[in-house]
C-alpha cells in the first residue's frame, strides 16, 4: 500500500457548476466539515467518485417526478481520498485509520 492521502479540497457545489475531482475506483474517502473538521462521512468504497458524489444526492421528493429537484443544502465541507488497486486493501486502510482514531481519543479522554 504505496498510495498517499490527497490533499483536502473543498466540496464542489453543483449550483455553481463545480466539478468533483476523486478516482473513479476503489479506495477510502473522508469527508469534514470545513470550518470544524468534524467528520461527515467516510467509508472504503468500491469506486470513490460515485460515493462522493452520492452523499450530494438527497431525498428525492413528489415534485422530482416532474422534472423539478428540491435543491439539497449542504454544509460547507471538504474531502481527501485515499485510491487502492481493491476493495479488500481500502477495507484495511479504513480499519487502520480508524485503529489510530480510537487510539488517540483514548490518550486524550
Amino acid at each position: 500500500m504505496s498510495a498517499i492521502w490527497s490533499e483536502w479540497k473543498r466540496y464542489p457545489k453543483a449550483a455553481r457548476g463545480e466539478m468533483l475531482e476523486a478516482p473513479i475506483g476503489p479506495g477510502v474517502f473522508e469527508v469534514r466539515h470545513a470550518s470544524s473538521g468534524a467528520l461527515f462521512a467516510f467509508d472504503a468504497v468500491e469506486n470513490i467518485a460515485a460515493a462522493l458524489s452520492s452523499i450530494t444526492t438527497g431525498p428525492k421528493s413528489f415534485a422530482s417526478w416532474f422534472g423539478k429537484r428540491d435543491p439539497v443544502t449542504l454544509p460547507d465541507l471538504e474531502y481527501r481520498t485515499y485510491a487502492t488497486s481493491t476493495r479488500e486493501e481500502a477495507k484495511v486502510v479504513a480499519e487502520r485509520m480508524i485503529g489510530r482514531r480510537e487510539a488517540f481519543m483514548s490518550h486524550v479522554a
